[in-house]
């Protein structure tokens, strides 16, 4: 089923929202990431950490999402930690289409600024603010 056909009820992947790893299993404990619609905008939300091991399902909703809409949210407010991939998969993402950031923490933040990004991603306090520029 595509996200549009699921409706006005949001998409969730990921494990859980209270845990990130199945008790016990192995593997990468991976981003949980919820997508909906607001003012016209399909916005994707992550939770957890993002990184190297982690942001496979972040990567698979933000790549869709870019293929499918003119404009993209990344509401970053619940990403806990970030490293060089998540930077990486937000520049590939603009190039792929108008994505906006969305309140990101102040470790993420800093590293926008540390490297440039947030002269060049649109970054935004709020979901609200984000879909309406």
């Amino acid at each position: 089923m595509s996200y549009r056909e699921a409706g006005p009820a949001a998409c969730v992947s990921g494990v859980g929202a209270s845990s990130a790893r199945p008790s016990g299993g192995p593997g990468p404990a991976q981003a949980v990431v919820v997508e909906y619609e607001r003012h016209g905008v399909w916005v994707v939300a992550a939770q957890g950490s993002c990184d190297l091991e982690s942001i496979s399902r972040l990567e698979e909703a933000l790549t869709t999402a870019a293929w499918r809409h003119p404009k993209v949210v990344l509401d970053a407010s619940g990403i806990t930690f970030a490293d060089s991939s998540l930077l990486n998969l937000l520049i590939l993402t603009h190039r792929a289409g108008a994505l906006r950031l969305a309140a990101p923490k102040p470790q993420l933040q800093r590293l926008l600024e540390l490297t440039g990004l947030d002269a060049v991603l649109y970054v935004r306090a709020t979901v609200e603010e984000a879909a309406t520029c």
